[in-house]
């Protein structure tokens, strides 16, 4: 489809185009938001709330840390290892105005993905929660870090209410496993040293990566995609112009119970929201409802970004029902595909439409989404303003409106490639800027788009990609695994759930305990399979793939 097809699609007031050289970096932006909004609330947590002043301050201070006590140079990688706390925007945007990539790394990492992460990266620092901390030790000798900063979940509290929660997370909730990191510095050492020094604001131009967000793409080997200073600017534009005139500058509150290391969490909250002096309230453990709904009550929230899985969980919470919705207007959905039931149960409960998109990683993450004005349930709207799509057949062939095939994305916020690896970003990636999703869908001729399928064999668990390759590889360690295979199967609950099957080699055994202590051991929660299948054959081609399509096939027929 060519430009001019794409608009005439925008509902009134919404700009086709948006100009991604505005800004020459995201310390720009942060700079004019914080002095535009100086009074208003940035982000909010356990009853904290810090402005957008304050942010400016405090992330300064950290980049003063930074450039004064350590050997960081501008470009190195700094892993940031936190979970929904007020420690993150404050290391995230300390870490780029000092000129570092941050490298978003999933707290709940085991052992394993954190030595490949920091190793792939070539990590130079870490900030981490002392929760984390005996598993950077366990990694820490086999990577380059060099500098390590440690912070408790209390940290950015006031003094009484630190020593508090600190105590009660490391002592009554055991939360805290022992750790020995002797050259490690506390977070609160680094920011009260800070507070004595000058920071310089690094000055990076627009193509220069500020971001290496690890995805598997298409593959089952974690990459980080590099996204520019420029990639990020363009998709908080876009999606600030998709939101239009529904959303008030300085005055939005937007719950924010999505880990902010994801890329979804990550632009809306911290890029995005920031135009707009938007008010993130930080939800650091969505599982725990009960405790997530006392944090709602306390707001008259405007906005709220989750995803499917959320979305049910909370609409079946009796305490979530009795809320007051009358100043919610916008909901947001990605991640993973929102099932019309449960965006009209949403509706029902809320009174409020969700708007769903489509986005990943590659793309910064949002791709196209719907209009408030103009919702499609089951669609993924229309591209964001700046951006192209078409779907082409196996042969790269761009096909008609209404035929099926690959989706493919272009736009000022696709991915510069993959961080030292050429020949995976040719696979996706074209001379003239075209990214393959991997997704199937169809383009509508009032320019909607609707998923159909998956290209890859990549399962969506609640919204995180996990590849079968690196299941595959976790479990082939296992002493007594001849041949293995993992797929996703239809969940209620997560979208997609995952099942492995294992041939045993001759002569040996091997129970479903221990074949699920080995994947504990080894990957994180939402990797761990939910069904293990023995089997004396696995289904391969002539050359001995295992053909994992087939499998998930036979799932599907026995629950038809």
């Amino acid at each position: 489809m060519n430009e001019n097809f794409w608009k005439d699609k925008y509902p009134v007031g919404i700009a086709a185009e948006i100009n991604p050289d505005q800004y020459p970096n995201i310390q720009a932006v942060l700079k004019e938001s914080c002095q535009r909004f100086a009074d208003k609330p940035a982000f909010s947590n356990m009853g904290k709330t810090i402005t957008y002043g304050e942010l400016y301050e405090l992330s300064g201070v950290f980049a003063a840390y930074l450039q004064q006590n350590t050997d960081l140079q501008p470009g190195d990688r700094i892993a940031v290892q936190l979970p929904n706390v007020l420690q993150y925007p404050v290391v995230v945007f300390g870490a780029l105005r000092a000129g570092l990539v941050v490298v978003n790394t999933n707290p709940l990492y085991t052992a394993r993905e954190l030595e490949h992460q920091f190793n792939d990266s070539d990590a130079k620092a870490l900030v981490s929660l002392a929760n984390m901390a005996h598993l950077v030790e366990q990694v820490l000798p086999k990577t380059g870090i060099k500098t390590v900063i440690i912070t408790e979940v209390g940290d950015m509290l006031s003094p009484l209410k630190r020593l508090l929660v600190n105590s009660v997370v490391k002592h009554v909730k055991k939360m805290v496993p022992a750790y020995n990191l002797p050259r490690a510095v506390k977070f609160t050492a680094a920011m009260a040293k800070g507070r004595g020094q000058t920071s310089t604001d690094a000055a990076p131009n627009n193509g220069e990566i500020a971001v290496l967000q690890y995805t598997g793409g298409t593959t089952g080997v974690a990459k980080g995609a590099m996204l520019t200073h420029r990639n990020l600017i363009a998709n908080m534009l876009q999606v600030k112009a998709l939101m239009g005139a529904e959303m008030s500058e300085g005055s939005e509150v937007l719950i924010a119970p999505l880990p902010l290391y994801h890329i979804y969490a990550f632009t809306f909250h911290c890029m995005a929201m920031m135009l707009i002096g938007g008010h993130n309230v930080l939800i650091t453990n969505p599982r725990d409802l009960p405790a997530m709904t006392k944090d709602l009550a306390r707001y008259k929230f405007t906005g709220f970004v989750g995803l499917n899985t959320l979305f049910v969980a909370l609409c079946n919470n009796e305490d979530f029902r009795k809320l007051d919705f009358s100043t919610l207007k916008a909901t947001f959905s990605g991640g993973m595909a929102l099932q019309l039931a449960t965006a009209e149960r949403w509706k029902q409960v809320t009174g409020c439409s969700i708007c769903e998109g489509f986005g990943m990683t590659e793309t910064s993450p949002v791709a196209s989404v719907n209009p408030f004005s103009n919702i499609q349930i089951g669609t993924i709207g229309i591209p964001v303003p700046s951006t192209l799509c078409k779907v082409i057949d196996d042969e790269g062939v761009e096909q008609p409106l209404g035929s099926i095939g690959e989706l493919c994305v272009k736009g000022p916020q696709v991915m510069k490639g993959y961080w030292q690896r050429q020949e995976a970003t040719d696979e996706v990636l074209d001379a003239d800027g075209w990214l393959k999703t991997g997704d199937i869908a169809v383009i509508q001729d009032d320019g909607y788009m609707r998923i159909v399928d998956r290209k890859k064999d990549m399962i969506l668990v609640s919204g995180f990609n996990v590849y079968p390759n690196e299941l595959e590889d976790v479990l082939a360690t296992l002493p007594g695994v001849l041949q293995c295979a993992a797929i996703g199967v239809p969940d209620e609950k997560s979208g997609e759930a995952i099942k492995i099957f294992v041939v045993v080699k001759p002569g040996e055994t091997l129970t479903k305990e221990q074949v699920m202590e080995h994947m504990r051991a080894n990957v994180t929660g939402y990797k761990v399979p939910k069904a293990v299948e023995f089997r004396d054959v696995l289904p391969t081609t002539n050359v001995g793939k295992i053909l994992r399509r087939e499998l998930r096939d036979e799932e599907l027929k026995k629950m038809q």
